[in-house]
């Protein structure tokens, strides 16, 4: 078991992926214009398929978004220098990459079509929002004691 995943697995857990699912829920609800407009009425779609689609998805994909990061955040922690909110923003490129790759992954093996064929429709988009959500990222890694 690695740094982060001691951080963020462990005894708070279920902290942690509610402060994910809010990230989550104030990045979509914070979008702008046309491509804001597409974004959330994806969103809307797919919540009113599943209701708590927002924990469900963070509950299941946590454990594999943590392993990925972990290499990343080993490297912060070596470094010495710097928050890791500020480093989480840095660093949003291969982050994003890495967060996006699983959920490539799930949405390939996946048998929801309605939801793969919302995430297919908005994944085109996806690098840019997950870039636009590091600040918040980094804000809630440091916030559960990153």
């Amino acid at each position: 078991m690695g740094a982060l995943s001691e951080k963020l697995l462990g005894d708070t857990r279920a902290k942690v992926e509610a402060d994910c699912a809010r990230v989550i829920e104030d990045e979509v609800a914070d979008k702008r214009g046309a491509t804001g407009l597409a974004v959330k009425a994806a969103f809307k779609m797919i919540k009113a398929f599943k209701r708590d689609i927002v924990p469900d998805a963070v509950h299941h994909l946590l454990p594999d978004f943590v392993a990925q990061l972990e290499p990343i955040y080993a490297e912060f922690l070596s470094g010495g220098t710097g928050d890791i909110a500020g480093y989480t923003t840095r660093n949003g490129e291969r982050i994003a990459e890495a967060l996006l790759g699983i959920t490539d992954q799930r949405a390939e093996s996946s048998k929801h079509t309605t939801l793969v064929k919302a995430y297919k429709r908005l994944r085109p988009q996806g690098k840019k929002h997950v870039l636009a959500a590091m600040p918040r990222v980094g804000a809630m890694l440091a916030a559960n004691g990153c």
